[in-house]
Protein backbone atom coordinates (compact mmCIF):
# COMPACT_ATOMS: atom_id res chain seq x y z
CA UNK A 1 0.00 0.00 0.00
CA UNK A 2 1.60 3.21 -1.12
CA UNK A 3 1.76 6.49 1.13
CA UNK A 4 -0.71 8.41 -0.40
CA UNK A 5 -3.56 5.35 -0.12
CA UNK A 6 -2.74 5.34 3.86
CA UNK A 7 -3.53 8.98 4.95
CA UNK A 8 -3.83 7.53 8.20
CA UNK A 9 -0.23 6.23 8.48
CA UNK A 10 1.20 9.59 7.29
CA UNK A 11 -0.63 11.78 9.70
CA UNK A 12 0.14 9.68 12.78
CA UNK A 13 3.17 9.73 12.06
CA UNK A 14 3.77 13.26 11.54
CA UNK A 15 2.19 13.99 14.46
CA UNK A 16 4.49 11.75 16.42
CA UNK A 17 7.30 13.21 15.00
CA UNK A 18 6.09 16.70 15.85
CA UNK A 19 5.90 15.54 19.52
CA UNK A 20 8.64 13.49 19.81
CA UNK A 21 10.75 16.45 18.56
CA UNK A 22 9.41 19.38 20.67
CA UNK A 23 10.32 16.37 23.70
CA UNK A 24 13.97 15.95 22.12
CA UNK A 25 14.26 19.87 21.74
CA UNK A 26 13.53 19.94 25.61
CA UNK A 27 16.68 17.91 26.27
CA UNK A 28 18.90 20.92 25.38
CA UNK A 29 16.56 24.22 25.12
CA UNK A 30 13.33 24.93 26.42
CA UNK A 31 12.10 28.72 26.36
CA UNK A 32 12.51 29.29 30.24
CA UNK A 33 14.30 26.43 33.04
CA UNK A 34 11.40 23.95 33.82
CA UNK A 35 12.65 24.64 37.64
CA UNK A 36 12.35 28.57 37.63
CA UNK A 37 9.66 29.55 39.91
CA UNK A 38 8.88 33.12 39.67
CA UNK A 39 5.35 33.76 42.23
CA UNK A 40 5.20 37.51 40.19
CA UNK A 41 4.45 35.90 37.36
CA UNK A 42 1.83 33.10 38.24
CA UNK A 43 -1.16 32.86 36.05
CA UNK A 44 0.38 34.56 33.61
CA UNK A 45 -2.12 34.71 30.18
CA UNK A 46 -0.80 32.88 26.67
CA UNK A 47 1.51 36.03 25.31
CA UNK A 48 4.97 37.33 23.16
CA UNK A 49 6.83 36.40 26.74
CA UNK A 50 4.89 33.06 27.65
CA UNK A 51 3.35 31.44 24.67
CA UNK A 52 0.98 29.60 26.53
CA UNK A 53 1.21 31.26 29.91
CA UNK A 54 2.61 30.03 33.27
CA UNK A 55 1.37 27.81 36.29
CA UNK A 56 0.53 28.36 39.65
CA UNK A 57 4.11 28.79 40.69
CA UNK A 58 4.79 31.39 37.60
CA UNK A 59 6.72 28.22 35.38
CA UNK A 60 6.76 28.46 31.45
CA UNK A 61 3.83 26.06 30.54
CA UNK A 62 5.12 25.49 26.92
CA UNK A 63 8.65 24.68 29.02
CA UNK A 64 6.55 21.98 31.05
CA UNK A 65 5.14 20.25 28.50
CA UNK A 66 7.55 20.02 26.18
CA UNK A 67 9.42 18.27 28.89
CA UNK A 68 6.88 16.47 30.27
CA UNK A 69 6.36 14.86 26.75
CA UNK A 70 10.01 13.22 26.36
CA UNK A 71 9.17 12.13 30.09
CA UNK A 72 6.17 10.85 29.09
CA UNK A 73 7.03 9.12 26.23
CA UNK A 74 10.63 7.86 27.90
CA UNK A 75 8.62 5.73 30.37
CA UNK A 76 6.20 4.90 28.05
CA UNK A 77 8.60 3.16 25.26
CA UNK A 78 10.92 1.96 28.52
CA UNK A 79 7.40 0.05 29.73
CA UNK A 80 6.89 -1.57 25.45
CA UNK A 81 10.96 -2.44 25.43
CA UNK A 82 10.60 -4.40 29.23
CA UNK A 83 7.29 -6.47 27.53
CA UNK A 84 9.02 -7.22 23.98
CA UNK A 85 12.20 -7.83 25.76
CA UNK A 86 10.51 -10.43 28.01
CA UNK A 87 7.30 -11.57 26.49
CA UNK A 88 7.93 -11.89 22.71
CA UNK A 89 10.63 -14.87 24.24
CA UNK A 90 7.86 -16.11 26.39
CA UNK A 91 5.68 -16.94 23.46
CA UNK A 92 7.64 -17.91 21.03
CA UNK A 93 9.42 -20.58 23.88
CA UNK A 94 5.76 -21.35 24.00
CA UNK A 95 5.02 -22.52 20.57
CA UNK A 96 8.55 -24.02 19.78
CA UNK A 97 8.57 -26.20 23.34
CA UNK A 98 4.57 -26.67 23.22
CA UNK A 99 4.21 -29.06 26.05
CA UNK A 100 4.39 -27.70 29.90
CA UNK A 101 6.69 -24.40 28.32
CA UNK A 102 3.88 -23.73 26.88
CA UNK A 103 1.38 -24.50 30.12
CA UNK A 104 3.80 -22.48 32.42
CA UNK A 105 3.95 -19.35 29.99
CA UNK A 106 0.06 -19.18 29.85
CA UNK A 107 0.00 -19.42 33.40
CA UNK A 108 2.45 -17.06 34.07
CA UNK A 109 0.59 -14.59 31.80
CA UNK A 110 -2.49 -15.17 34.14
CA UNK A 111 -1.00 -14.39 37.03
CA UNK A 112 0.27 -11.12 35.23
CA UNK A 113 -3.06 -10.22 33.89
CA UNK A 114 -4.11 -10.89 37.64
CA UNK A 115 -2.34 -7.11 38.92
CA UNK A 116 -2.91 -4.58 36.98
CA UNK A 117 0.09 -1.72 36.64
CA UNK A 118 -2.04 0.70 39.09
CA UNK A 119 -1.38 -2.24 41.82
CA UNK A 120 1.93 -2.80 41.07
CA UNK A 121 3.00 0.51 41.04
CA UNK A 122 1.82 0.79 44.61
CA UNK A 123 3.36 -2.11 45.66
CA UNK A 124 6.81 -1.20 44.20
CA UNK A 125 6.06 2.35 45.92
CA UNK A 126 5.58 0.82 49.39
CA UNK A 127 8.76 -0.54 48.90
CA UNK A 128 10.93 1.71 47.47
CA UNK A 129 9.40 5.42 47.38
CA UNK A 130 7.49 6.81 44.05
CA UNK A 131 9.37 7.40 40.80
CA UNK A 132 9.78 7.11 37.30
CA UNK A 133 11.34 3.71 37.88
CA UNK A 134 8.04 2.65 39.74
CA UNK A 135 5.84 3.70 36.35
CA UNK A 136 8.16 1.62 33.82
CA UNK A 137 8.42 -1.46 36.09
CA UNK A 138 4.40 -1.93 36.44
CA UNK A 139 4.14 -0.35 32.75
CA UNK A 140 6.63 -3.38 31.65
CA UNK A 141 4.98 -6.08 34.13
CA UNK A 142 1.76 -5.22 32.53
CA UNK A 143 2.93 -5.47 28.69
CA UNK A 144 4.71 -8.72 29.47
CA UNK A 145 1.82 -11.06 29.29
CA UNK A 146 0.23 -8.65 26.12
CA UNK A 147 3.45 -9.50 24.11
CA UNK A 148 3.52 -12.75 25.11
CA UNK A 149 -0.01 -13.95 23.98
CA UNK A 150 0.55 -12.08 20.94
CA UNK A 151 3.78 -13.94 20.25
CA UNK A 152 2.14 -17.23 20.72
CA UNK A 153 -0.82 -16.60 18.44
CA UNK A 154 1.11 -15.18 15.53
CA UNK A 155 3.84 -18.00 15.72
CA UNK A 156 1.47 -20.64 15.91
CA UNK A 157 0.10 -19.96 12.65
CA UNK A 158 3.59 -19.85 10.79
CA UNK A 159 4.67 -23.14 13.26
CA UNK A 160 2.06 -25.54 11.00
CA UNK A 161 4.08 -24.19 7.34
CA UNK A 162 6.03 -26.75 5.88
CA UNK A 163 9.07 -24.94 5.65
CA UNK A 164 8.39 -24.64 9.84
CA UNK A 165 8.10 -28.57 9.36
CA UNK A 166 11.22 -29.23 6.79
CA UNK A 167 13.03 -27.61 9.32
CA UNK A 168 12.98 -29.65 11.94
CA UNK A 169 13.35 -32.58 9.85
CA UNK A 170 16.78 -30.89 8.96
CA UNK A 171 17.54 -31.27 12.41
CA UNK A 172 17.36 -27.50 13.38
CA UNK A 173 16.66 -27.08 17.13
CA UNK A 174 13.66 -25.43 19.03
CA UNK A 175 15.18 -22.01 19.55
CA UNK A 176 17.46 -21.88 15.99
CA UNK A 177 13.55 -22.21 14.65
CA UNK A 178 12.24 -19.59 16.92
CA UNK A 179 15.21 -17.22 15.48
CA UNK A 180 14.92 -17.66 12.25
CA UNK A 181 11.44 -18.37 11.13
CA UNK A 182 9.21 -17.45 13.88
CA UNK A 183 10.35 -14.08 15.21
CA UNK A 184 11.19 -12.38 11.58
CA UNK A 185 7.67 -13.51 10.20
CA UNK A 186 5.69 -11.96 13.06
CA UNK A 187 7.72 -9.03 13.65
CA UNK A 188 5.17 -6.85 12.24
CA UNK A 189 2.33 -7.85 14.45
CA UNK A 190 4.93 -6.70 17.48
CA UNK A 191 5.65 -3.43 15.83
CA UNK A 192 1.90 -2.58 15.25
CA UNK A 193 0.85 -4.08 19.42
CA UNK A 194 4.01 -1.94 20.13
CA UNK A 195 2.22 1.30 19.26
CA UNK A 196 -1.13 0.31 20.78
CA UNK A 197 1.08 -0.47 24.38
CA UNK A 198 2.86 3.15 23.56
CA UNK A 199 -0.42 5.26 23.44
CA UNK A 200 -1.78 2.84 26.35
CA UNK A 201 1.43 3.58 28.26
CA UNK A 202 1.33 7.07 28.19
CA UNK A 203 -1.85 6.99 29.64
CA UNK A 204 -0.95 4.64 32.36
CA UNK A 205 2.22 6.99 33.48
CA UNK A 206 -0.42 9.81 33.45
CA UNK A 207 -2.29 8.02 35.43
CA UNK A 208 0.44 7.23 38.24
CA UNK A 209 1.50 10.18 38.35
CA UNK A 210 -1.69 11.75 39.08
CA UNK A 211 -1.78 9.86 41.92
CA UNK A 212 1.41 10.32 43.21
CA UNK A 213 3.60 7.35 42.77
CA UNK A 214 4.81 8.16 39.47
CA UNK A 215 7.11 11.15 38.22
CA UNK A 216 8.24 13.05 41.17
CA UNK A 217 9.11 16.70 41.47
CA UNK A 218 11.77 18.62 40.44
CA UNK A 219 10.73 16.41 37.30
CA UNK A 220 7.66 16.83 35.35
CA UNK A 221 5.44 14.82 32.80
CA UNK A 222 1.71 15.42 31.64
CA UNK A 223 0.45 13.42 34.56
CA UNK A 224 2.37 15.17 36.93
CA UNK A 225 1.19 18.64 35.38
CA UNK A 226 -2.30 17.79 35.70
CA UNK A 227 -2.26 16.28 39.69
CA UNK A 228 -0.26 19.99 40.27
CA UNK A 229 -3.06 22.12 39.23
CA UNK A 230 -5.59 20.64 40.31
CA UNK A 231 -6.88 22.75 43.06
CA UNK A 232 -6.85 25.79 40.67
CA UNK A 233 -9.06 24.07 37.49
CA UNK A 234 -12.36 26.29 38.12
CA UNK A 235 -10.29 29.15 38.33
CA UNK A 236 -8.20 28.49 35.45
CA UNK A 237 -8.89 25.41 33.29
CA UNK A 238 -6.22 26.30 30.83
CA UNK A 239 -3.45 24.87 32.98
CA UNK A 240 -5.31 21.37 32.93
CA UNK A 241 -6.84 21.84 29.58
CA UNK A 242 -3.33 22.08 28.08
CA UNK A 243 -1.85 18.83 29.47
CA UNK A 244 -4.54 16.89 28.65
CA UNK A 245 -5.03 17.76 25.44
CA UNK A 246 -1.25 17.17 24.89
CA UNK A 247 -2.04 13.58 26.13
CA UNK A 248 -5.57 13.02 24.06
CA UNK A 249 -3.77 14.17 20.16
CA UNK A 250 -0.44 11.80 21.45
CA UNK A 251 -2.50 9.14 22.03
CA UNK A 252 -4.83 9.63 19.09
CA UNK A 253 -2.21 10.17 16.77
CA UNK A 254 -0.23 6.76 18.34
CA UNK A 255 -3.45 4.87 17.86
CA UNK A 256 -3.88 6.50 13.92
CA UNK A 257 -0.42 5.65 13.36
CA UNK A 258 -1.08 1.78 14.42
CA UNK A 259 -3.93 1.54 12.50
CA UNK A 260 -2.47 2.77 9.69
CA UNK A 261 0.73 0.51 10.44
CA UNK A 262 -1.69 -2.20 10.66
CA UNK A 263 -3.02 -2.17 7.26
CA UNK A 264 -0.10 -1.50 5.28
CA UNK A 265 1.12 -4.19 6.82
CA UNK A 266 -2.14 -6.74 6.45
CA UNK A 267 -4.10 -4.75 3.86
CA UNK A 268 -6.83 -7.58 4.29
CA UNK A 269 -7.62 -6.13 7.97
CA UNK A 270 -8.72 -3.37 5.50
CA UNK A 271 -11.01 -5.40 3.51
CA UNK A 272 -12.35 -7.35 6.36
CA UNK A 273 -13.64 -4.00 7.76
CA UNK A 274 -14.92 -2.58 4.68
CA UNK A 275 -17.01 -5.61 3.90
CA UNK A 276 -18.22 -6.06 7.45
CA UNK A 277 -18.98 -2.20 6.94
CA UNK A 278 -20.57 -3.09 3.74
CA UNK A 279 -22.49 -5.80 5.47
Amino acid sequence: MSWRHNPGLVGGLIAIIIFAALGLTSLWWTPYPIQAISVADRFQPLGPEHWLGTDHLGRDLLSMVMHGILTSLLVAASGVVIGIGVGVPMGLAAVAWGGWVEWLVLRLSDLAFAFPALIVAILIATLHGPGELNAIIAIGIFNIPVFARVARGGALAIATQDYVAAARLAGLGNAAIAARHLLPNIASLIIVQGTIQLSLGILAEAALSYVGIGTQAPETSLGLMLRDVQGVFLIHPWLSVLPGLTIVFLVIALNIAGDGLRDAIDPRLRRQGMNHGAG
